[in-house]
């Protein structure tokens, strides 16, 4: 789960059918859902002060293709399952080196290393507020 006191992840009142009024619930779920899959250096952006095309960023990296593809499918089964949550799009589930769930305020990167490094997403987003989670 995301600890990080700098951050101050709070409640907002949904337009839309597809984006969540409680974006802690969604980020915990899908950390969660991220961590018993074992993924990779789990990262929280908060880019809500920096683009209006999201909230948050959570970006993580597998270790092989098969991986990539069970932490994206346990992403949407845990949102749905535990919380209602359904992705409004979702790209890269065939490749599995990049694939990318998108809730509306929450837009979940899921890279191969190489494909991670090469992206380099948090050194675009370097202003944003940062969250490590802790690998499991």
């Amino acid at each position: 789960m995301p600890n990080n006191t700098d951050t101050n992840i709070d409640q907002f009142t949904s337009v839309s059918d597809y984006k969540t009024s409680d974006s802690t619930l969604l980020i915990n779920t899908i950390s969660e859902a991220l961590q018993d899959k074992k993924a990779k250096d789990i990262v929280i952006l908060d880019v809500r002060e920096l683009t209006t095309l999201t909230d948050y960023f959570i970006v993580c990296h597998g270790t092989s293709e098969t991986q990539i593809r069970a932490l994206a499918n346990n992403v949407l089964e845990e949102t749905k399952e535990k919380i209602g949550e359904q992705a409004w799009q979702r790209e890269g589930m065939d490749a599995r080196r990049w694939i990318i769930i998108d809730y509306v305020n929450v837009v979940v990167h899921i890279f191969s290393q190489e494909k991670r490094e090469y992206y380099g997403i948090e050194r675009m987003w370097n202003d944003a507020i940062r969250t490590e989670v802790a690998d499991q």
